[in-house]
């Protein structure tokens, strides 16, 4: 049923749009400006994700096996697809009302009433899918039935869901966080481009390998013989409820926070008794958790001092990889880094990590504290960079959008691995999914 979790997560990202629409109406009738660049590239989303090929994939596949094996499907999926079919006209409608706004500002209120009708409408489609739909798909579908749709749904050459049609769909997502109103995005006036070249790693090679790490607080042990690797090219994702130890283990790992026991072997190399400078140096790159930039300096010189350990001659050749990245950081380059938002905040913390060209990638809770906008953001970066063959070692409470993309994971619980897996079957798992999933 892994096009089920595809769905879901579908659901999930179009929620976030549609509250994010529901705030900048609110932000519009308390006499904000109407940014048509923002509404436009939504829309632009809406009609290649959501009208051409989410409904299009339920549509072929989900809908059609469905009614084929219930009569009661018909009166569930009729007003479903009468839905889907009838998205088009209302986003046209939309689009017809926002240049009428956006051109004389008199219509303002007739265009957040249309917007708040659509995102009334998507979100109760939605909860259809969620509630009927789906539950009626996993009691009457044959195994035949999914392994059909979900053939279709993974397979990765499929113009609608295959790997290029996944870049684009994350390049518009990108496009609307930069451009979203600063309270709930990034603000910027461009979007940049989430591919800023990079090549892809070979993977397969143990980079890091981590045996019996022990770390105290006081007499307080908090890690208690944490045993992990990472391949090279791989993405694993630690995971864990607020004081198991995740965090611990990053700082002990970089070297922040003693290590009283254990092993740590980094690219062949036994890295146990290194400083965290020269493990930096080594190529391990934290995002710390709190961001964590330096609020008196200024935007630029935060990335610079990620560069510190680089040669001086491929500094503005990274950077500029940063800024295409988030425009939002170059238009503010010059500005205390202290007066950013948080989701400015975040990105220049993931940018400074960068600039030191990482082996290893450590993201310390990247999606904490932020906007529900900006979190699909970050995930949407993570798998970009992942594309590209970084390795990458993310902790996340947000443990399933963290499963979700990593190839494997582990389960953090008061300092011991308690479960490991790759991160479909940690998500698969029952006892996962009743203490951090919520299901």
């Amino acid at each position: 049923m892994e096009s089920l979790r595809i769905i879901t997560e579908e659901h999930q990202n179009l929620w976030r749009i549609a509250t994010t629409l529901d705030l900048v109406a609110d932000e519009i009738d308390a006499g904000g400006k109407i940014e048509a660049p923002f509404f436009t590239s939504v829309f632009d989303y809406i009609e290649q994700f959501m009208d051409r090929s989410h409904h299009a994939k339920e549509d072929e596949f989900l809908f059609r096996l469905l009614r084929q094996r219930s009569d009661e499907a018909a009166a569930v999926l009729d007003r479903l697809q009468a839905e889907h079919k009838n998205g088009p006209e209302l986003l046209r409608d939309l689009r017809a009302k926002l240049g009428a706004a956006a051109s004389g500002g008199e219509n303002n209120a007739a265009f957040t009433t249309a917007l708040r009708n659509y995102t009334q409408g998507l979100k109760g489609h939605i909860r259809s899918e969620e509630k009927d739909a789906m539950p009626l798909a996993r009691e009457v579908l044959t195994a035949d039935d999914w392994a059909e749709i979900d053939k279709a749904f993974l397979d990765n050459d499929d113009p609608l869901f295959g790997g290029k049609a996944r870049a684009e769909f994350r390049e518009l997502f990108h496009r609307i966080a930069s451009l979203a109103p600063e309270s709930i995005g990034l603000g910027a006036h461009s979007a940049g481009t989430l591919q800023p070249g990079a090549a892809p790693g070979v993977g397969g090679d143990v980079l890091l390998s981590v045996k019996g790490m022990e770390s105290c607080y006081g007499r307080i042990k908090a890690l208690k013989g944490i045993d992990l690797e990472v391949r090279k090219g791989e993405l694993v994702a630690l995971v864990g409820a607020n004081g198991a130890g995740k965090t611990t283990f990053l700082r002990t790992l970089s070297g922040v926070q003693p290590m009283s026991g254990g092993q740590i072997m980094f690219d062949g190399e036994d890295i146990s008794r290194l400083r965290s400078d020269l493990r930096m140096r080594r190529g391990i790159c934290q995002s710390p958790e709190g961001r964590q930039v330096f609020g008196p300096l200024s935007i630029e010189d935060n990335l610079r001092l990620g560069a510190y350990t680089q040669p001086k001659g491929q500094v503005e050749g990274d950077l500029e990889k940063v800024f295409s990245m988030f425009p939002i950081l170059k238009e503010k380059r010059a500005l205390p880094a202290g007066t950013l938002s948080g989701g400015q905040q975040q990105m220049l913390a993931i940018g400074r990590a960068l600039m030191g060209r990482p082996k290893m990638l450590l993201l310390d809770e990247p999606s904490m504290g932020l906007a529900p906008l900006l979190v699909e953001e970050v995930f949407n970066v993570v798998k970009t960079l992942k594309a590209q063959g970084m390795t990458i070692f993310l902790v996340e409470q947000n443990a399933f959008a963290a499963l979700a993309i990593a190839d494997r994971g582990y389960v953090l619980e008061t300092g011991n691995i308690t479960l490991t897996g790759t991160g479909q079957e940690l998500i698969s798992n029952e006892q996962v999914r009743a203490a951090y999933l919520g299901m």
